[in-house]
């Protein structure tokens, strides 16, 4: 950057200079060697002033600091005019030979180096974009003569050398009156020049500079060119499958850099190079836990975004997950690209936003993820969908979760030819049905990082399960334990000697039947642990329990407080989600040796242990499934630091025989809920095939029907009554209920349907056919006395039906007046909701009312879900038009449930209440300090943050303000587009005529 540029921007002291008048001379400034370079760095010394008025930032001042742009410029007019009056001896001189009194030698080095570093080198990058494009003025520009527009152009690099030829011959004429017109011609000219610099310097002044980093637009080109590489490797039929899986190199590098993975195990790269995925074809694929399954999705999934440049969807069975998810891709969004939006709760925007020129990965659960098809199927863009990812497919076969997920995978098959479909699962046995609805290809394997060795314990012997063998099992050793009778008497499981014979120094994981279970576990081993284990990470423990009081307002379990300097903690669906955070990082870097959990932790998370205990084979109260099983025990090993995984099922002597069938038949079998779950299954797909016209008439939804998984296995499930039948039956029942109407047809062979009103809030509100019409009644029933003093009466109404059945009231009052018992289930949760708005302190509400945290937190979050249901709901129904407004900001609200100042930190993936006041104390008041900030500041100032952690926030926080720029850029050009519908000038004159 040269001088002037330096001082331009910088605001240094300007020197006021009166005009001269014409024909007096000014002073030469005589400078000594190195004085320039002096000045430029105190200039460059000079704090950065901003100035954001209207008025000239110049004044009236015609020249500026000694070696400033400007000034450049007037001196070589100024020294250019001077020369040419010298007298008639001079005028025969010739350009050429006037500049010959430089030096050669000096003349030939500043000419190589003015070669070298270009045109525009010496300027600041604010008026590299105003003079670069000199050479292609915009229109009204152009009727300029071709000498000023050069002068311009070439003035900026050598003022005195470029001068225009054309001028040096005028000023060879020796007539002094045409001389005195040429003066005047001249001035007036240098005038209009030096004002029009002016102007436009002014106005890159007031903007703001954008850097320019040579290295990171060799970076981003080199990366552009990879990425336009791989498009064509994907496009051609070639093997060759360029740096990284037809992926850039960069892809390999970031891998390398956020995960640690530098090569990938044989059956990923087998299952890469399978025809069937170089082909598009769908693909399921099943190996056991911990075996890679998720890198071979991500790898195909950034192929789509970045190659065949086509959003992508993954489908993820918990909200958890799904941040877990978005805090780990949001790195690779930023570094290559692509946006990283998340789909779960109350969040994601339907339809989604449509981008200029950057993809989205759409990260979503099995409910977001079927609205999300939804809104792309109404808005004609489900072909924008290029991929869709579905982890632990399984689940299609688990009650209302698995018919809704075979109803988006049915729909997305069903519209959109182009769509390619991945499933993957641990534990799948009948996929040849899978494989015929999906129409997909299968991969199957039993490859596992770390051998797994699976055990039984009955009494003080220990079988290892060996399918070989007569029974399933051989013996392997007796349980070496001395115990006390006190102990034999608490622990009769010697679940004790089982724990101590690997943690401290390895992890284990101890599954329970019941949540007090869990606790009750806790805290018998660590009475019975010796005192050398609270030394084992003692700093690192009581940092954890100062977290926990921090995120707590002050509170922490007594349980917790007990367990957790033993390195022992347990882990249900009662902790806060901050808790469960917290926990979870801890035994991720070995500060918590043991979790004793229930089966939610082996479908949740990925947290491996060296072994897993099966405290008994049950679940609650229900018998241990094959699935089940084999998600918990596929917990043990952790690849890269084990070097086996053992599991171990405690079992009783009347237990036995079960056992023997469970570690020896196959997994059960996944089939269609569609019409098991008759509300949130075929009815709800009904109602959204006609809405979104997909099927209207009875021939197109049964031959819809026969597509879904239900339609495969129809001749199992079906034993009286046929598929067109059922069809028949809840359209029946659907129209009865106001829902769809039938439409006036000749025959009745061609009987169509069309949505009514309310079918199409319900279906769009995303809300449960079963309580749809009770919702309906309770708004229009609100409108007669709706109370605005408080939120308690909105917060009534959107308070979750189904978590009703859940509830015991701590009164009897009400029954006795012969209330309602689910209104008055339903209202006592609204007190608990309301009463955790105005306090936010979720321990202080969980004592008042004596719920447990975990279910208050549970309560909150599926009442901000369906507030949001219901806000969709009102949108489609004219006479619920009040509710819009109010329902936006109460959903807010219980979203985030904290204070307003705290809300734009909670928006980014993984800060939740406590770290959101952390950070706000720190400085960081909004997205974008948290998108600016530094990862390594940001642990120096915020207590408890690791290094992953801060870069985590800072990532999710950049991709979520990149999102908000694009969406802004899109409204701003919608705006500015004409109407697709604009009346042109040949119809006009049509009309007309």
């Amino acid at each position: 950057m040269d001088e002037g540029g330096s001082r331009l921007r910088r605001r240094v002291s300007v020197r006021k200079r009166a005009r001269p008048s014409p024909g007096e001379p000014r002073q030469e400034r005589a400078e000594e060697p190195g004085a320039g370079s002096r000045r430029r760095r105190t200039a460059e010394a000079q704090p950065l002033q901003s100035n954001d008025s209207d008025e000239d930032l110049f004044g009236d001042c015609d020249s500026f600091a000694e070696n400033s742009f400007l000034a450049q410029v007037d001196d070589a007019e100024r020294q250019c005019m001077q020369d040419s009056e010298r007298g008639e001896h001079a005028a025969g001189l010739g350009f050429a030979e006037w500049e010959t009194d430089e030096p050669v030698s000096s003349r030939r080095r500043r000419e190589e180096a003015s070669a070298q570093r270009g045109p525009w080198d010496g300027l600041p990058s604010s008026q590299v974009l105003y003079f670069g494009n000199a050479e292609n003025p915009p229109a009204g520009v152009g009727d300029r003569r071709p000498e000023e527009r050069g002068w311009e152009a070439s003035s900026l690099d050598a003022p005195i050398e470029a001068f225009p030829r054309s001028s040096v011959e005028q000023h060879q004429q020796p007539d002094d009156a045409s001389s005195e017109v040429r003066r005047g011609s001249e001035e007036s000219r240098r005038k209009s020049l030096k004002e029009h610099l002016k102007s436009a310097m002014t106005g890159n002044a007031r903007a703001q500079t954008p850097v320019f980093s040579r290295t990171k637009q060799l970076k981003e080109t080199l990366l552009s060119e990879e990425i336009s590489v791989a498009q064509k490797t994907m496009e051609s039929s070639s093997d060759d499958l360029g740096p990284f899986y037809s992926l850039p190199s960069k892809v390999r590098d970031l891998y390398v850099q956020f995960k640690g993975i530098e090569k990938l195990y044989e059956w990923q790269h087998t299952c890469l190079t399978l025809n069937s995925v170089q082909e598009r074809k769908n693909l399921i694929y099943s190996l056991p836990t911990s075996g890679g399954k998720t890198l071979v999705a991500e790898i195909l999934m950034l192929q789509e975004l970045l190659c065949r440049r086509r959003d992508v969807l993954m489908i993820l069975p918990y909200v958890a997950i799904v941040q877990e998810k978005i805090s780990g891709l949001s790195s690779f969004g930023i570094e290559l690209g692509f946006f990283v939006e998340e789909y779960a709760g109350s969040k994601g925007k339907f339809p989604p936003i449509k981008r200029r020129e950057k993809k989205s990965l759409y990260i979503a659960t099995i409910e977001k993820g079927h609205s999300l098809v939804n809104s792309l199927i109404e808005t004609g863009r489900i072909g924008s969908l290029g991929l869709v990812v579905v982890d632990e497919l399984h689940m299609i076969g688990e009650g209302s979760r698995g018919a809704i997920l075979e109803m988006t995978l049915a729909k997305i098959l069903y519209t959109s030819k182009t769509t390619q479909i991945i499933g993957m699962s641990a534990t799948l046995n009948n996929v040849e049905d899978l494989q015929e609805f999906l129409q997909a290809e299968c991969y199957t394997s039993q490859f596992r990082p770390v051998e797994l060795k699976e055990y039984l314990k009955i009494n003080d012997a220990i079988y290892e399960v060996d399918n070989k063998a007569e029974n399933g099992m051989t013996f392997s050793r007796l349980l070496n334990c001395q115990y006390s009778d006190t102990l034999k008497k608490m622990d009769p499981d010697h679940l004790v000697a089982l724990v101590t014979e690997v943690i401290p120094n390895y992890s284990c994981l101890v599954f329970c039947p019941t949540k007090k279970n869990c606790e009750n576990v806790a805290e018998m081993i660590c009475k019975f642990l010796s005192k050398e284990y609270l030394k084992h990470r003692e700093k690192e423990k009581h940092e954890l329990i100062k977290n926990l009081k921090s995120i707590s307002g002050g509170n922490v379990c007594p349980i917790l407080k007990r367990t957790v300097p033993f390195g022992v903690a347990y882990h249900h669906s009662g902790l806060t989600s901050d808790e469960r955070r917290l926990l979870e990082e801890a035994y991720s870097t070995g500060a918590l040796c043991l979790f004793t959990c229930t089966s939610t932790l082996a479908a949740g998370v990925n947290l491996p242990a060296r072994r897993v205990i099966l405290r008994a084979p049950y679940v609650a109260k229900e018998f241990l499934k094959r699935s089940q099983y084999k998600q918990m025990i596929g917990r043990a090993g952790r690849a890269g630091i084990d070097s086996v995984g053992e599991s171990v099922l405690i079992l009783q002597e009347k237990d036995k025989q079960q056992v023997s069938e469970l570690i020896s038949r196959p997994l059960e079998n996944c089939y269609s809920h569609l019409v098991q779950e008759f509300t949130k299954g075929i009815q709800t797909l009904f109602l959204s095939l006609i809405g979104l016209k997909i099927a209207t008439n009875l021939d197109d939804i049964c031959h819809f029907m026969g597509g879904t998984l239900f339609g495969v296995q129809q001749k199992i499930l079906l034993k009286e009554k046929s598929l067109r039948e059922i069809t028949v039956e809840w359209l029946r029942y659907l129209t009865e209920k106001g829902l769809l109407q039938k439409d006036v047809v000749d025959k009745p062979k061609d009987e169509s349907f069309h949505i009514t009103k309310l079918g199409r809030a319900s279906f769009k509100g995303t809300i449960d056919l079963a309580y749809c019409d009770i919702l309906y009644r309770d708004l229009k029933k609100g409108l007669e006395g709706l109370v605005l003093e408080s939120l308690l009466h909105l917060i009534y109404l959107t308070t979750p039906y189904d978590m009703a059945s859940q509830c015991v009231p701590d009164w009897m009052i009400y029954f006795r007046q012969k209330v309602d018992k689910d209104i008055v289930n339903r209202l006592y949760l609204s007190f608990v909701l309301y009463t955790l708005l105005k306090e936010t302190n979720i321990w202080s509400v969980s004592e008042k009312f004596n719920m447990p945290r975990g279910y208050i937190q549970s309560l909150l979050a599926g009442a901000a879900s369906f507030s949001s249901c219901v806000l969709h709901f009102c949108e489609e129904l004219e006479e619920f038009w009040v509710y819009r407004a109010l329902l936006v900001e109460l959903t807010k609200k219980l979203t985030y449930c904290v204070k307003a100042e705290l809300i734009p930190l909670m928006e980014v993936t993984g800060v939740l209440e406590g770290r959101a006041k952390q950070l706000y104390i720190a400085g960081y008041k909004s997205l974008i300090h948290l998108a600016n900030a530094n990862p390594e500041v940001l642990i120096r100032t915020v207590d408890h943050l690791s290094r992953r952690q801060a870069k985590q926030i800072v990532s999710s926080a950049k991709m979520l303000l990149h999102e908000k720029a694009e969406a802004l850029q899109e409204e701003v050009e919608e705006l500015l587009r004409p109407p697709s519908d604009f009346p042109s000038v040949e119809a006009s004159s049509t009309e007309k005529a």
